[in-house]
This record gives structure tokens, C-alpha cells and sequence, in this order.
């Protein structure tokens, strides 16, 4: 982030305003699954990127999309909530470095359909950046998302779920609530672009960074921001900026990031990338 606001990356941030901030919220409960689940997306509108960070419902305060509306993004990157920050972020580095193939990324086509169908094709591009056995042979899931189990299930990956809200999965599976101590346990880490907007990110990123272990990222959330942390811990991400794969029954497109064979592993995170 430190990067973003001393201008490394071009624009001046204290010259780009934020002209759009809105929050998109939604209710799930696929036919033939016994559970569902709810969304609450913060979106920032930087130019032609859409900024994104996922929050808890109900959890922004009141006013808070109304303070970043015409905020410059120096605003918002010292703004207290992070999500807000994030979202910034987003927007930033989305606008500045759009998924393209000249700054890494490799589209991949989701095929029209209904939710589950687009869910389940979003999963399959998504576990396929999984390194085969036996890179993988035990998967940290941070971000309980039923068909990506059912992918790795399908793969017949033993993985360990994860997530904030424990309960259970589709399957009875228990859902683990502390990531941070599985993690000796599992050879690698499948995550959830959400893990940067509740601070629980960098401590996945930093054991990835420090064992070797493949760390894959499906973000939503922060889908411009994750690819720049290729190499330094991550090895594979699925960015999917607004409007996102629930949002519309038609076609879309998955942006796919692999680390470089050959890429020098830093040890540290790039202080652009973190608020």
C-alpha cells in the first residue's frame, strides 16, 4: 500500500477519485444443497475498474459508502475500516494494472448458466491451479465454499475446511475455525480473497512463503491486488473483479494468474500490497 500512496505505480492517488460506492448484498441457497449463505460485497468505482471487498452483512456502519463517494484513493487507503482500505486498493491497482495477459493473467471462460451450474465451473478452474499429488495432498480450504469441496472431493483431495463461522459442510464435515493451527498438518492452502479484508491473510501468506507450500487464491475480494503477491508466498490466483459469476446467468470470464517458473521467492510482502 505504501507503494500505491508514494505514487510507484503512476497515478497520483490523491488525483483519483472515487465516483461510486455501493454495496451489493445476496442470498444463496442452491436447489439440492441443504444449506445456504449470504454476501455482502463492498464496491468502489475507480474509472473502469470496480474496487471489492467482502464483509460481513450488516457489519458496515452506517455512512460508510457515503464517505468514500468522491474521496480520492489517498482518502481511502488511510481510512480506519479496512475494508474500505482494501476496496481502495482494489480499485487502484485495478484501474493501473487490469487483468490482462501483458500484466499475467490468462482468461477462462464460464459458460452461461444457473448459480450452481457457474458456481461449479468457477470451482473447477479454480482447484485445477492446485499442484496434482503429490504437491497436494492435503488442502487448507480458509473460506467454506461448498463446490469447491466438491471439486476437491471429485479429485479425491483430502483437504481440512475453514472458516470464521464454523458449523459444518455440505457433507457433515466439520468446519475448523482456526486456520493458523492446521496448517502444519496440510501441504497446501486454497484461500479466499476475503481473508485480506478480516486481517487474517498475511500469516497464510507468510507460512506459505516460508515452507514452499503452494498457496492458491480465489479472490473476489481483492482480485487485482492478490496477482501483485505472486512470488512472495502466493503461487496461483483466480481473480474474478464485479460483477462476479452469482450476479449473472449469462457467460463471464475468470482472470488466471500462475507464478512464473524460475520466480525468485522475497521475503518480504511489498508494503503496497498490505494496509
Amino acid at each position: 500500500m505504501r507503494g500505491v500512496l508514494d505514487g510507484d505505480f503512476g497515478p497520483d492517488p490523491r488525483e483519483q477519485h472515487v465516483s461510486l460506492a455501493f454495496v451489493t448484498t445476496q442470498a444463496v441457497r442452491h436447489r439440492g444443497r441443504s444449506t445456504g449463505y449470504r454476501n455482502e460485497v463492498l464496491g468502489l468505482r475507480l474509472g473502469a475498474a470496480v474496487g471489492s471487498c467482502a464483509v460481513e452483512p450488516g457489519s458496515l456502519p452506517a455512512g460508510a459508502v457515503d464517505e468514500c463517494v468522491g474521496a480520492t484513493v489517498t482518502d481511502l487507503l488511510c481510512h480506519p475500516l479496512p475494508p474500505v482500505r482494501i476496496a481502495a486498493l482494489d480499485a487502484y491497482l485495478g484501474r493501473v494494472l487490469p487483468h490482462t495477459a501483458a500484466n499475467g493473467a490468462v482468461p477462462h471462460p464460464l459458460p452461461a448458466g444457473n448459480s450452481l451450474e457457474k458456481s461449479r465451473a468457477r470451482a473447477r478452474a479454480v482447484v485445477d491451479l492446485l499442484p496434482r499429488d503429490p504437491a497436494a495432498r492435503r488442502v487448507l480450504v480458509v473460506g467454506v465454499v461448498n463446490s469447491l469441496l466438491e471439486r476437491l472431493r471429485e479429485r479425491g483431495v483430502d483437504h481440512v475446511p475453514c472458516d470464521l463461522k464454523g458449523g459444518t459442510t455440505e457433507w457433515g464435515e466439520p468446519i475448523r475455525t482456526d486456520a493458523h493451527a492446521e496448517l502444519q498438518d496440510c501441504d497446501a492452502l486454497l484461500v479466499s480473497g476475503m481473508t485480506l479484508g478480516n486481517g487474517t491473510f498475511e500469516p497464510l501468506r507468510e507460512h506459505a512463503l516460508a515452507t514452499g507450500k503452494p498457496l492458491v487464491v480465489f479472490a473476489q475480494t481483492g482480485s487485482a491486488v492478490v496477482p501483485r503477491l505472486l512470488g512472495s508466498g502466493v503461487t496461483a490466483v483466480s481473480a474474478e473483479p464485479y460483477p462476479f459469476f452469482w450476479l449473472d446467468g449469462g457467460p463471464g470470464t475468470l482472470h488466471l494468474y500462475r507464478e512464473r517458473a524460475g520466480a525468485v521467492h522475497r521475503s518480504d510482502s511489498g508494503s503496497e500490497e498490505h494496509p
